[in-house]
């Protein structure tokens, strides 16, 4: 890899030009202007953070259909030292392309990245219904191996706009079941200091638990709960040396910052034997979290002000 000039930035993405993560990074400010690097999958652009080959990565972390990226959760919960700093919302939609001539009737083999095509196999069912699925690397890939005779495909499943970059043929548009569809997508670099609060904002984290035991679980989401802090992701992945053994991919409203949420980290800690703090950034869609006043900023620290003054002699113990 070629040296940068000095001060210069460089982001890998899954590539190549023009896919839902190529959009993704196009939304942070701070990337305008500097080397992309496409990579072929997550694992590169993941190692290209560790090894410092980049700057940071974009990565597709959740889908509103399909859930969680798993390959990318469970990459963040083995790597270590990495840190989410930016979450950004794409909408997903698709359009069905082939090489120029091609009829709708003439499709038997469809290139398809298998999260695409899950969103679009009705429509290709009502309508090509005798069609053969070929699994892509990504969604411009799919048009891309359009143009490999070895390959044998018909059609593609891509991204709108795929006819920029590629000598191909839209033959149907808006292919996805859902119009609503969005993938969201995280910016990775190396552990870096935590940033202020934004006052909309969300912290990642992913937690074993400490035993296989009953009300275990139950446990481990009364940290949030009683400190007032909203879940707005809980999944479960394997660990994978033995059956029954669970890390949850956690994210939760608010910034480590905030005292509720801070205090709800360290109960964290103490109750799980390994927990690791992913970041805490400013949420995509900017919706700031609904607080109670028993769980605001200001409640917690007159409780420890009260406490110290209990402590030290200089509180009746009733405030």
């Amino acid at each position: 890899m070629n040296e940068r000039p000095a001060g210069s930035r460089r982001y890998s993405y899954l590539g190549p030009a023009g896919t839902f993560t190529e959009a993704a990074l196009k939304q942070v400010p701070e990337a305008a202007g500097e080397e992309w690097r496409p990579v072929a999958n997550l694992g590169e652009a993941l190692n290209d953070v560790v090894t410092g080959v980049s700057d940071a990565a974009m990565i597709a972390i959740e889908n509103s259909i399909d859930g969680g990226v798993t390959v990318a959760q469970d990459a963040l919960a083995t790597i270590p030292d990495l840190r989410i700093v930016g979450e950004y919302l794409v909408p997903v939609d698709f359009v069905l392309v082939a090489r120029p001539g091609v009829r709708l009737e003439d499709i038997e083999v469809v290139a398809a990245h298998p999260v695409a095509y899950g969103q679009c196999r009705a429509w290709l069912d009502e309508r090509a219904p005798g069609h053969r699925h070929l699994q892509a690397t990504s969604n411009v890939q799919a048009a891309a191996d359009l143009f490999d005779p070895e390959k044998g495909i018909d059609a593609a499943i891509a991204p709108p706009g795929i006819s920029d970059h590629y000598a191909v043929e839209v033959l149907a548009e808006g292919l996805a079941e859902n119009p609503d569809a969005e993938t969201r997508f995280v910016l990775v670099s190396r552990t870096v200091p935590v940033g202020e609060p934004t006052g909309a904002d969300k912290t990642s984290l992913i937690v074993e638990l400490p035993d296989d035991r009953a009300g275990a679980l139950l446990d481990l989401l009364e940290q949030f709960a009683t400190r007032g802090v909203n879940l707005t992701l809980l999944a479960s992945r394997p660990i994978g040396d033995r059956m029954g053994r669970y890390r949850f991919v956690i994210d939760a409203e608010g910034h480590v910052k905030d005292e509720r949420v801070a205090d709800a980290l360290l109960g964290v800690k103490r109750f799980s034997p390994n927990v690791v703090f992913l970041g805490s950034y400013p949420r995509a869609d900017r919706v700031a979290a609904s607080i109670r006043d028993a769980h605001d900023d200001g409640t917690f620290r007159e409780a420890r002000d009260w406490l110290r003054g209990v402590i030290e002699g200089t509180a009746d113990g009733e405030g």
